[in-house]
């Protein structure tokens, strides 16, 4: 019995910073996730150089079969590999560690790594070796090769597998009493990821395994059924980014300020809307398509998807207060803005953070409300106005969000100071505004008539004549500057964790006290620890003044940008 308990423990480590309860094969599984999500943003990075230089005209560096081929492998290894990875790391943290049970069942957590990793390979191979030119969304009739398809089914099969563990680390942890009082508001929202995932990974299944063998002629596949089916998975898997994205705020505020949950409650219930309503965007994408009656259009993209929003709209406002709220626990308490004046902007994982909560609200969230309404939506479906839109959410919210915790989860879970520190604390900078100005490029390009997708934007030899404004060639500039910046930030991250994890120096007490170069302030110091209590009792009468303001402003951009474009619609029907 002793040894038995001996080995049991020995499974285990308490984290010095953090006193979290590690388990060792959640810790390796978090480690091999993250490590494999990492490599899959630099195929996508990479791919993204080529896009962004054939997109701007004055360039126009790929032919027309190899930008399609980029364009594939870009939205598969950005939109699914990257994130879908790096979510599932986030699911063994927020399930086994900050419970503190056991990983369930670990051999069937790598078996299912290892039919993810699998899958990513085929795919790629597929795409790179041109057997798959049919961009992410493989509409048919095109058709790619039938181990393309295998390649996603396999990749999606294990990333279910993953969260299955993750609801048996719930029960695991609330058997063996490993947490005592209600689930942990990070947890919460990971079981809303999760729960969001196998509703997205269900229609992925039923959409995949009939086109497979629709590739391999067994079958037919009626489009208009395809595209309505496939949304449920290719908008959907983003919707999981949000839960996972909104989770990692809180709990960066926990670490970087001592940030606290204004209202527990609220904000799971926030939780809750998203696993209710947040789907039903996916409707935006087949608001032209004809087989689809106005009312069904009309009830997905408006009554419905706004409680979506709402929920979006009641974390944007929880998280900055619980920020605001830390740092006057913290004594910074003059004015309205003295709190996000003295925020800790040198750490990375502040400031990935904050950038990705200002730009997927201000870019994403307004441009995606407005997307999703049916009457606007006709002005910018099909047009650079889209993928502007999703690149602020998914890039510019959730890519760098997930890259500020990265910034923890090297020390904490890696163990390891970060390398090029100080490339590392402006590196959330040159992403965050590389992504915001390439997103702004290209939603501009989508109004002055620019559309996704197409190779050529000045549609040059077309046998009919196209029309773009003159101003886009201008708005390129912005865009190629911005996408090559994004870049150039993504490229940095990748080389700061890849040298990290393999040659980064260890973190040890004596570099802890010694405030040695390459450990984030939250790590040096949890500011959890600068406050016990109840928070109502520490709070001054400020309360959250300036989250208030910050609010206001959101506010009134929303309704001039909302506005701005019914007016522009008007200007189509020829209305006033």
């Amino acid at each position: 019995m002793s040894t038995a308990l001996t080995a049991l423990a020995g499974r285990y480590r308490t984290c010095d910073v953090t006193g979290l309860k590690v388990n060792r094969d959640s810790e390796l599984l978090i480690r091999a996730n993250a490590v494999v999500a990492v490599v899959a943003m630099l195929v996508g990075a990479l791919a993204a150089v080529g896009l962004v230089l054939t997109r701007w005209q004055a360039i126009h560096l790929l032919p027309a079969d190899m930008y399609y081929r980029f364009l594939t492998a870009h939205g598969l290894n950005m939109l699914i590999f990257w994130v879908i990875f790096f979510e599932m790391a986030i699911l063994y943290f927020a399930g086994p560690v900050v419970l503190g049970c056991r990983q369930p069942a670990p051999k069937l957590a790598w078996g299912a790594f290892a039919l993810m990793v699998v899958g990513a390979v085929m795919v790629d191979f597929m795409v790179f070796t041109g057997r798959a030119d049919v961009l992410f969304t493989s509409y048919p009739p095109l058709r790619a090769e039938p181990n393309y398809y295998l390649g996603v089914i396999l990749f999606a099969v294990g990333a279910l597998i993953a969260v299955s563990l993750f609801f048996a680390s719930l029960v695991v942890a609330k058997r063996e009493k490993t947490y005592a009082g209600s689930m942990p508001l990070v947890t919460f929202g990971a079981l809303t990821a999760a729960v969001i995932a196998v509703i997205t990974l269900l229609h992925g299944a039923a959409v995949y395994i009939p086109t497979w063998l629709w590739s391999m002629n067994v079958g037919n596949i009626d489009p208009e059924v395809y595209r309505m089916v496939w949304w449920g998975l290719g908008h959907s898997s983003q919707q999981i980014n949000v839960a996972a994205m909104v989770s990692v705020w809180y709990l960066l505020g926990g670490l970087t300020v001592g940030g606290v949950v204004v209202n527990e409650k609220v904000s799971r219930t926030a939780f809750v809307l998203y696993v209710l309503f947040i789907s039903m965007a996916s409707a935006h994408h087949l608001l032209v398509d004809p087989g689809f009656s106005p009312a069904w259009k009309i009830w997905n993209t408006s009554y419905a998807m706004y409680l979506a929003v709402l929920a979006s709209m009641i974390h944007g406002f929880t998280v900055p207060a619980g920020i605001e709220m830390g740092q006057r626990l913290r004594g910074y308490t003059s004015g309205t803005f003295e709190w996000l004046r003295k925020a800790p902007w040198s750490d990375p994982g502040f400031s990935g953070l904050w950038l990705s909560l200002v730009i997927f609200g201000f870019l994403g969230g307004i441009t995606g409300v407005t997307l999703g309404t049916e009457q606007i939506n006709i002005l910018a479906h099909n047009t650079l106005r889209v993928p502007g839109h999703f690149h602020a959410t998914v890039v510019g919210g959730t890519t760098l969000a997930f890259m500020g915790v990265a910034y923890y989860v090297l020390p904490l879970i890696f163990r390891r100071r970060v390398a090029f520190w100080g490339m590392a604390r402006i590196q959330p900078y040159v992403f965050g505004g590389g992504i915001s100005a390439m997103a702004i490029g290209m939603i501009l390009m989508g109004i002055l008539g620019t559309p996704r997708r197409h190779w050529d934007s000045s549609f040059a030899g077309a046998p009919f004549p196209v029309e773009i404004h003159p101003a886009s060639e201008l708005v390129q500039v912005l865009f190629g500057i911005g996408g090559l910046l994004a870049a150039t930030g993504a490229l940095m991250f990748i080389a700061i964790a890849v040298v990290t994890v393999f040659f980064g120096k260890p973190v040890t007490a004596e570099a802890i006290a010694q405030r040695a170069s390459g450990i984030p302030q939250g790590v040096l110091k949890l500011p959890n620890q600068v406050h016990a209590g109840p928070v109502a009792e520490q709070l001054d009468m400020e309360g959250v003044r300036g989250t208030v303001v910050l609010v206001a402003v959101f506010f009134v951009c929303f309704i001039v940008y909302y506005f701005t474009n019914w007016k522009m619609l008007s200007f189509l029907w020829k209305v006033g």
